[in-house]
This record gives structure tokens, C-alpha cells and sequence, in this order.
């Protein structure tokens, strides 16, 4: 690389990591190259037992279709809340339901999801019920354990679950964490997913991120050939981190201010604090250059 080249792809990183809203979160991909795959990235829909609202809720995902992805990634908190203590078996099933009823505007695609920590149902009436915990999670969002991974048109694919002491991988999570990287050929790009923020922004504002970061960070480094990105949600606000050449990225919420106005911190109608409700579109690149582009929605 000659050093006009190096010049020019270093103020391009520094101009991605300093620019908000729609920034690409990637050196822009070179001219006429095609991405090997378009993904969406929803998360925190909070869907509550609603007719209104799962009318807005299927309106944005036929939204997110019009960009002509290839799946979606469900970045955990589904539905409004099965987590504090007085919710009742009623209103668990009700919200379920209405997560059933929306995801048959996604039939036609697979949707690889996480578990957020207001999925789980702890109030059961004991940990043997079979709705208690994260066992029922799974099984309503239809996705093999409560973590797992998969590989598409040459990248690999991490969802974890951080829904564990201090937000944090339990140690055989870890372990298989460690061993599903060591397995992959060199150079094989990697995508993970969580439900909690690793680095960033947002953490700083509103907290809620992986407590064992600096260990992910270090396993992260020692295979820099393969991670390329790492998704979350859970703070409902938009931030791009980049860190030892890992893109960390929080995107906002579906359901922005739980598909309600706002308070008196959010900037417009449906804000949190400064981020629009929204969704948005990854394009992964052969080499393993990716671009993570927010959208914002008006439903």
C-alpha cells in the first residue's frame, strides 16, 4: 500500500468513528464490489399484548424488507416485559402471542435471535414451571440454545447470551465461545451478537454492558484475523465504537420510547434521548469489510 493509500484509509476511519446518524460503520467497501450479504438488525421491540401497536410493528418490518435483506438478526427483548415480579402467567402468553402473531410477516425469512433480559419470566411459581426462565425464551423465539452459532456465504455468526451475574458469558458459555473461534479456518469473518452492549458510548450514558468486557476484548484481539463486528441493544440509543479494529455497534430500538412519545429528554416524538425508534441494515463484504447503517422509522 503506497502512502497516499494509507493516508486516505485512515482519514476515512477516523471520519466513520466521528460522524453520527447514518455514518457507515466501515471503510466505505471498494467501487462496485457487492456485498455477500444484507442483514437486518432489529432489537428491543417490546411488544406488548397491543393490537395498535403490533399494526406499527408489522408496518416496520415490512419496512425492513423493502432493503431487500437476507434474515434477520433479533437482538433480544421481544416483548414488552415478562421480567419484574408481579407479572402474571396471563400476561406472558399474551405478549408471546403477539410476537407469534407478528413474525408471520417474516415467514419467508430465517430470524436468528437473542435472549433480552425483559424475555425472561422469573415470577413463575417455581423453577420447575415450564414458562420459568430462559428455557421458554428459547423455545418461543425458536432458536437452538440460548447460545449458538452459524455460518452464511463465508461469515460466521456468534449470538450470546449475557444474561447471567454482572451481565456476563457463564463460564461454559466462555469456553464454547473460546473453542467456536478457535475452529474456524483463519481469516473467516465474524459477526457476534448480544443483547448488552461490549464497548461504547452508550454504556457510559445509560450503563447496561457486558461486565466482562476487558476478557472479551482480550479473546477478541487474539483472533483480530476473524472478529469484525459486535451488535447490541438494551440502551435504545445509536452508537458506533470502533476498538482494536472490532466495530461495536448499539443500535436503537425498535420501539424507540416503548412505542410511546417520549419524556422530556427525548428530542422528538418516539425518542429516547436522542435516538429515533429504529432498525438497521448491515452489508458484509467478502473480506470482511462491513457497513452497519441506521434507519430510522416513523410507524
Amino acid at each position: 500500500m503506497n502512502r497516499r493509500d494509507l493516508i486516505k484509509k485512515s482519514s476515512l476511519l477516523l471520519a466513520a468513528s466521528a460522524l453520527g446518524g447514518n455514518a457507515v460503520a466501515a471503510l466505505q467497501p471498494e467501487k462496485g464490489k457487492k456485498a455477500v450479504l444484507t442483514v437486518a438488525h432489529i432489537t428491543d421491540v417490546h411488544l406488548p399484548a397491543d393490537p395498535i401497536v403490533a399494526s406499527r410493528f408489522k408496518k416496520c418490518l415490512d419496512a425492513v424488507k423493502a432493503h431487500k435483506v437476507d434474515f434477520f438478526l433479533n437482538g433480544g427483548d421481544s416483548i414488552m416485559d415478562a421480567s419484574y415480579n408481579d407479572v402474571v402467567r396471563e400476561k406472558v402468553t399474551s405478549q408471546w402471542a403477539a410476537w407469534d402473531d407478528c413474525m408471520g410477516v417474516l415467514k419467508d425469512y430465517e430470524v436468528h435471535s437473542c435472549i433480552g433480559n425483559h424475555d425472561n419470566w422469573w415470577a413463575a411459581p417455581s423453577k420447575e414451571d415450564e414458562m420459568y426462565g430462559k428455557d421458554y425464551v428459547v423455545k418461543r423465539l425458536k432458536i437452538p440454545h440460548r447460545y449458538y452459532s452459524f455460518s452464511k456465504n463465508g461469515w460466521h455468526f456468534i449470538i450470546l447470551d449475557g444474561n447471567n451475574d454482572k451481565i456476563s458469558l457463564d463460564e461454559t458459555q466462555y469456553k464454547w465461545l473460546q473453542d467456536d473461534l478457535e475452529k474456524l479456518a483463519p481469516n473467516t469473518p465474524v459477526l457476534l451478537m448480544s443483547h448488552f452492549p461490549v464497548f461504547g458510548a452508550t454504556p457510559v450514558l445509560e450503563g447496561g454492558n457486558h461486565s466482562d468486557n476487558k476478557k472479551l476484548k482480550d479473546l477478541f484481539y487474539k483472533h483480530k484475523d476473524k472478529v469484525k463486528i459486535m451488535l447490541s441493544g438494551h440502551n435504545h440509543l445509536f452508537d458506533k465504537t470502533l476498538y482494536n479494529d472490532v466495530w461495536y455497534c448499539c443500535n436503537g430500538a425498535m420501539s424507540g420510547f416503548w412505542w410511546g412519545k417520549g419524556d422530556k429528554d427525548s428530542i422528538g416524538e418516539g425518542y429516547y434521548k436522542e435516538t429515533p425508534p429504529g432498525f438497521a441494515i448491515l452489508k458484509l463484504y467478502a473480506d470482511g469489510s462491513v457497513e452497519n447503517n441506521y434507519y430510522p422509522h416513523s410507524f
